[in-house]
């Protein structure tokens, strides 16, 4: 992976990290499109170039992360990443072979876009509207909702808004709450491709940080993308909120429709493999 890569691909993981249309289903696609190998390092790079990402959000947020205070909002968040981090130990093989598929990221695309065009209208009577009302029973079924996203394309951001809302959440604080979950689950997941996963080598197996650090082309891109990811995420993040009170759901749900349907073209033609 090239440092031109690594930025277009950190760009487009600050641009839809946190919006309902999969942060890692476009990355796979931008990849596939761009040709870059499906390497241990490459796997590693889509996932902990989400930290660049989330970091933006502390930023944004930080008086809500630094008040420690309110010791509530850190219990709420740690129930609802319980199911992420036991499904993803679980079944952390298998999301590794669908990354590696742009067909999954194809009909998960469409499917979700599908479902985007009427939630709005399927969640009418909001009555949640700060994050002190979400109760800890709410906050663990948000964390349900937010492990569909393991399937690529399926976008960590759409499933917990949409469990927000399920939850009688408003729209604006489903998304923000949304916001603040992706802090602990993507953190997790990074330490865990970082440091406790182990890939083969010619060695023997291998912790992921010697891989971003075995050369200086990974060590550069890793930390150029994490960077990008960063700012551009911080622009997202200020953009969606806006957007989502204005118009809500249905022009990213006919966003993913027609960018499913194209993938499908692609992939039917044999352009895309």
């Amino acid at each position: 992976m090239s440092i031109i890569q690594a930025i277009i691909i950190a760009i487009i993981e600050g641009i839809t990290e946190f919006l309902p249309v999969s942060s890692t289903g476009h990355m796979i696609i931008a990849s596939s499109l761009m040709g870059i190998s499906e390497s241990d390092f490459t796997k590693i790079f889509e996932i902990a170039i989400q930290l660049g990402a989330i970091l933006s959000v502390i930023v944004l947020y930080w008086r809500k992360f630094f008040d420690f205070g309110k010791w509530q909002f850190y219990i709420k968040l740690a129930i609802a990443v319980i199911p992420a981090l036991v499904l993803g130990k679980l079944f952390s093989d298998k999301i590794d072979t669908l990354l590696e598929s742009p067909l999954v990221v194809a009909i998960t695309l469409l499917l979700g876009g599908i479902v985007l065009l009427f939630i709005d209208r399927l969640f009418q009577k909001q009555s949640i509207t700060q994050d002190k009302d979400i109760s800890y029973g709410r906050a663990f079924v948000i964390g349900i909702w937010q492990c569909i996203a393991m399937i690529p394309g399926v976008s960590r951001s759409a499933s917990s808004i949409i469990g927000g809302m399920q939850q009688k959440l408003t729209r604006t604080l489903a998304a923000e709450f949304s916001f603040f979950l992706a802090v602990p689950t993507m953190l997790a997941a990074t330490v865990y491709k970082l440091f406790l996963k182990e890939y083969p080598s010619a060695s023997g197996e291998i912790k992921g940080y010697k891989i971003v650090l075995g050369s200086t082309a990974n060590t550069q891109a890793f930390v150029i993308g994490n960077v990008v990811a960063f700012i551009v995420a911080i622009i997202a993040i200020k953009f969606f909120i806006g957007f989502l009170q204005r118009h809500g759901f249905r022009l990213f749900g006919i966003y993913r429709i027609i960018a499913g349907i194209i993938l499908l073209l692609l992939i039917y033609t044999g352009y895309l493999k």
